[in-house]
């Protein structure tokens, strides 16, 4: 059952979310991209591609080789963190529609707050459960709710296996799924604000 558990938590990180969440947008909601594939095309490089480079990257990474899983855990975050900001950038020089903002905006600022909990706060808030709750969340506010009939037996299957290996106890999973819920709800109100 541990190689079961440790196989789902794999499927499951969070630039995999990712991708099944850009492409479920493409094929559903193209219009959140704007005209063109240009902009689905770098989301996959900034939000799946570059934080999936910090795993194999991280045995060259001074500060974080010989660190064993956690140093891959950190340099991944890390590796996305950088993706979220350069995406983010990119989407300013492109003129991104307000849509794709929020996509950007609530994986960098949800990014963020995991990582000012896990390494300022002492709180060991579940990056792995904010990768799953975050995509089913946009999904659903981005006029895809069918998302959640996928989502939540998968979160149900993720958090059964991050308790299974020991990875997080149940109020870690908690608070890393609810960090993109929060975000997400305070760029709704940002976005109809102004």
């Amino acid at each position: 059952m541990k190689v079961f558990a440790k196989v789902v938590r794999i499927l499951t990180l969070a630039p995999v979310m990712a991708l099944a969440t850009l492409l479920t947008l493409f094929f559903v909601r193209p219009e959140v991209f704007g005209e063109g594939a240009l902009r689905f095309w770098l989301a996959i490089g900034f939000l799946v591609a570059f934080p999936l480079l910090g795993y194999p990257c991280q045995p060259l990474v001074p500060g974080f080789k010989g660190r064993g899983r956690e140093g891959q855990r950190n340099l991944a975050m890390v590796f996305a963190l950088v993706g979220y900001v350069a995406g983010c950038i990119v989407n300013l020089i492109l003129g991104a529609p307000a849509e794709l903002w929020i996509v950007y905006l609530d994986y960098l600022i949800s990014g963020w707050i995991v990582v000012v909990l896990n390494k300022c706060c002492g709180i060991r808030a579940s990056a792995h459960a904010c990768g799953i709750s975050g995509p089913a969340a946009l999904l659903a506010y981005l006029g895809v709710p069918v998302a959640l009939v996928v989502s939540v037996p998968l979160f149900i299957a993720v958090f059964w296996a991050s308790l299974k290996i020991k990875r997080h106890t149940w109020p870690q999973f908690a608070v890393g799924a609810t960090v993109p819920l929060v975000v997400l709800g305070l760029l709704h109100v940002a976005f109809h604000l102004f």
